[in-house]
């Protein structure tokens, strides 16, 4: 059984819809300060194709626990389209991944439904850094699909920033053990005004590093590797060029392999 709950800030249903295996929720009120979406499964662990709002998109989650997702207001905001949770019609929707979707080859990394304190649907992002605190660099930015990266600021330039720290990460975890072979990297290039790494070391949960060098581009990065089983990664030791501005940033890494 699946259900969806829209919540307002003392925990009262204002509207509800269930279902078996696909649920839609249509809402034809405006959001207010302290809302919530509230997700429940009655079989977990599991997988779902989770859709928050219909201008964010869907992504296929590994669902471990029922979840409350308060809806984002001002600045909390300006890393999600302005579309995103406004107006006064809104479809969330939540419906069972079928076996075939699951075992595909596919970005195992990309999440639109991360969030700060997930630990409800993974992949979820964390670092111990994040640029002023802000949610345009936080770093579930890095794995919301969004590879838009030639500007930074807001909205769809958003990015993981690591507020000149030399000593930032940033933890990807998959939640259950994944098989990986490759990784996509896309830094900010929004150049002069930002910098970018010459190198940067992936630690993986298996207890193998692997430094990957990197070039000064706006495309994608990718590299290859043998298949490995891991249940997390982290990004560190981002090593920048001698170019002087101070700001290199992360838009978005992409983890392909299987499910199990």
């Amino acid at each position: 059984m699946l259900c969806i709950k829209i919540l307002d800030e003392n925990g009262r249903t204002l509207a509800v819809s269930r279902g078996e295996k696909e649920v839609n929720l249509v809402s034809t009120r405006e959001y207010r300060e302290g809302d919530m979406i509230q997700i429940e499964s009655s079989e977990k662990p599991g997988y779902l194709w989770l859709q928050l709002d219909d201008a964010l998109g869907k992504s296929l989650v590994y669902f471990v626990e029922d979840m409350q997702y308060k809806i984002p207001f001002g600045k909390g905001r300006i890393n999600l389209s302005p579309k995103v949770f406004s107006g006064n019609k809104h479809l969330i929707s939540v419906k069972t991944a079928k076996n075939f979707e699951i075992k595909a080859y596919r970005n195992l990394a990309m999440n639109v439904n991360d969030h700060h304190g997930n630990k409800s649907c993974f992949p979820h992002a964390s670092a111990n850094v994040e640029t002023r605190g802000e949610a345009v660099f936080a770093a579930k930015n890095a794995i919301d699909g969004v590879t838009a990266n030639q500007s930074h600021g807001e909205w769809p330039y958003v990015s993981w920033g690591i507020n000149r720290n030399p000593d930032a990460q940033m933890k990807l975890d998959f939640g259950r053990e994944v098989e990986v072979d490759r990784l996509i990297v896309y830094i900010r290039a929004d150049f002069p005004h930002d910098n970018w790494w010459k190198r940067i070391c992936v630690s993986f949960s298996d207890g193998e590093n692997m430094e990957l060098s990197l070039k000064k581009t706006a495309e994608a990065q990718e590299f290859t590797f043998e298949k490995k089983r891991i249940s997390w990664l982290k990004i560190s030791h981002m090593i920048p060029s001698d170019e002087p501005s101070p700001f290199p940033a992360l838009s978005q890494i992409e983890v392909y392999g299987y499910d199990d």
